[in-house]
């Protein structure tokens, strides 16, 4: 397990499997989200078995599977809606991390700085440089 903390709320990891999630809650978050479709991983790594073990640990699990197509202002909405429900720290999880960085960084866009954004993931591993001109065009557009 290779957890990337982005905000002292938010943290980013690899795809975990079922016997992570204990530690995942000692660890004291209270949300897991899965961004990683099920089509790419073996069925003791899909939703269904992640969920009974998520939810075994005390943890609200939530689905939102992103491919490159789908990580979208909308599909960031809805990432930060989860995120907002959560009663405390969320943990995302992909193949590598990256869609869950991602996905946070474009609904970050006019909320804090892109060099906030930029420097957060960064610090995480994840550099996301290549989006500073879409982050600055979401940023610029009206609320």
């Amino acid at each position: 397990m290779d957890i990337r903390p982005i905000t002292p709320g938010y943290a980013v990891s690899p795809q975990i499997t079922a016997t992570d999630l204990p530690a995942i809650a000692a660890a004291g978050f209270t949300t897991v989200i899965c961004n990683r479709p099920d089509s790419e991983v073996e069925a003791d790594l899909q939703t269904a078995a992640i969920r009974a073990a998520a939810e075994a640990a005390g943890l609200r699990y939530e689905v939102l599977e992103l491919n490159q197509q789908t990580l979208t202002p909308d599909n960031a909405a809805r990432q930060r809606a989860l995120v907002a429900a959560s009663e405390g720290p969320v943990l995302a999880y992909c193949r590598s991390g990256t869609r869950c960085s991602v996905i946070w960084a474009i609904g970050q866009a006019g909320q804090i700085p892109t060099d906030e954004i930029i420097a957060r993931t960064a610090a995480a591993g994840y550099q996301l440089d290549n989006l500073r001109p879409a982050l600055d065009q979401l940023a610029a557009q009206p609320s």
